[in-house]
């Protein structure tokens, strides 16, 4: 008999969601908190389920009467059930190091393709909200993804450095608020997309939009930060010199980007520029929301999914940015 309790262990969750009906009253709990089941086109709560199909159907006659849990979220449209849709979610909102669309293909039974294209829109449902600036003690810095030139063919290397500045990589800034009394150390990030975004007045817009003016900020000596310090304590670490300089240093932003890479290199190999936006937001999830517990990490993400459409069209769209 399977447990009416909420699954603490993936475990107890793929054997908790393999009930349809389990799983269904999941997704209801999730969607309409109150208990009341309301007709996403008009809003009607007088709706009839149609359990041979796991449908409702409204009482007013217009166009799509008929939907399930699934319309206007992120699986709307998707053939696969809510049971392997929710194993999917555990798995990816709890890997530390991130779930590749080859093992998640093997442990739930789908093509690689299907897999592939679930993990980008729960990934979506994972990007975060904007809750605000950062404040207090705040350190920033860039990092370099992409393969290394020493690797790459003559004409690989060629090619990306004419489509991409940086010897073919792809630049990445992050700002990482240092613990506060009210909670711990949390990461943002955001993808350089061009040469232009590392220019000064670009990157510092990015510091002005994302962080509270007078916070103390602690950048490398990279002269793009020149000029922070008309609006905040501006601290510099010259890394030619030192890593540390009793509390001014960025090894807070270190140690995540080593966890980022040890995600990109080791899980996931290659990571098109296009879609790196999406990676970030999936490793950006699980750092700020580390001392939580699996079951809360799932809860959030799977709470996450509903007003989110992303299509395979959309996903594969041809990239204009490089």
């Amino acid at each position: 008999m399977i447990s009416k309790r909420p699954p603490k262990t993936l475990q107890q969750a793929i054997v908790y969601f393999s009930d349809p009906d389990m799983a269904l009253a999941t997704m209801i709990r999730l969607r309409w908190p109150d208990g009341v089941i309301k007709c996403p086109t008009c809003g009607n709560q007088k709706v009839a389920f149609i359990r041979s199909r796991m449908v409702w159907e409204c009482s007013e006659k217009h166009a799509k009467r008929q939907f399930s849990v699934k319309i206007g979220t992120i699986m709307e449209d998707s053939p696969i059930k809510l049971d392997k849709w929710l194993t999917a979610m555990w798995l990816i909102a709890n890997a530390k190091n991130g779930i590749s669309s080859y093992e998640l293909a093997r442990s739930i039974g789908i093509t690689q393709k299907s897999a592939w294209f679930m993990l980008h829109r729960i990934r979506l449902a994972m990007q975060a909200k904007n809750g605000g600036r950062l404040g207090g003690y705040v350190e920033v810095d860039e990092t370099y993804i992409g393969g290394k030139a020493r690797f790459m063919s003559g004409e690989r290397k060629a090619r990306l450095s004419a489509q991409r500045p940086f010897g073919g990589k792809v630049a990445v800034m992050g700002l990482l608020q240092r613990s506060r009394e009210t909670g711990d150390s949390k990461v943002s990030t955001v993808v350089l997309a061009s040469s232009k975004r590392l220019k000064k007045a670009a990157m510092q817009a990015l510091v002005r939009d994302r962080v509270e003016t007078g916070s103390t900020v602690n950048t490398d000596a990279l002269k793009s930060y020149i000029g922070l310090d008309r609006e905040y304590i501006h601290k510099v670490i010259d890394h030619a010199e030192a890593y540390a300089q009793g509390t001014v240093h960025t090894n807070g932003l270190e140690n995540y980007w080593s966890l980022l890479k040890r995600m990109l290199k080791g899980t996931y190999v290659s990571v098109e520029p296009f879609h790196l936006f999406r990676y970030l937001d999936e490793q950006a999830f699980r750092f700020n929301l580390r001392k939580m517990t699996d079951a809360a990490r799932f809860a959030l993400t799977a709470g996450a999914v509903f007003g989110k459409r992303l299509t395979f069209a959309e996903l594969t769209a041809a990239d204009t940015t490089c």
